[in-house]
């Protein structure tokens, strides 16, 4: 089940951040990188991000959030998390879907570690294409994905 997460409320800003902790300290393992600026959030930071969060529920435990800021035109995500004993069981592509069925705008943005296979291949799979890639640092570089919407 997917819902509405009110950020506002401590213990649900607790519990976001105690799936994107884990999940983003596997990211950046994987890319060898733990200067990720979301590894550094806090319950006071996501209280202040101005994102709207959903939050992926199974036997009603936070398994997966998705967060995105939205104009009249696009969807920016900014975080697409699952808890690492929650891999492979859809909960991103379940996350992803809810939010392209619910919010009707002409393009979705996103923006991922360039080493982050897992992550490229999925937007790639779900139909966003790479518009740029930046380079941060020697070790990290971000792709930057969009995908058109035809309403």
């Amino acid at each position: 089940m997917i819902r509405k997460l009110d950020l506002r409320v401590k213990e649900t800003a607790e519990k976001v951040l105690n799936i994107q902790i884990p999940a983003y300290q596997v990211e950046a393992e994987m890319i060898v990188s733990f200067e990720i600026p979301p590894l550094k959030d806090t319950v006071e930071t996501l209280q202040t991000c101005g994102e709207t969060f959903f939050g992926y529920y199974s036997d009603e435990q936070l398994c997966g959030v998705i967060s995105f800021k939205a104009n009249n035109e696009e969807v920016d995500i900014h975080r697409l998390i699952v808890h690492p004993d929650h891999f492979r069981k859809g909960i991103a592509q379940a996350l992803l879907d809810f939010i392209e069925a619910n919010f009707k705008m002409n393009r979705m943005i996103v923006a991922t570690a360039s080493k982050n296979v897992p992550a490229v291949r999925f937007y790639k799979k779900n139909g966003f294409q790479v518009i740029k890639e930046v380079i941060v640092n020697g070790n990290l570089s971000l792709t930057f994905f969009e995908k058109q919407l035809n309403w």
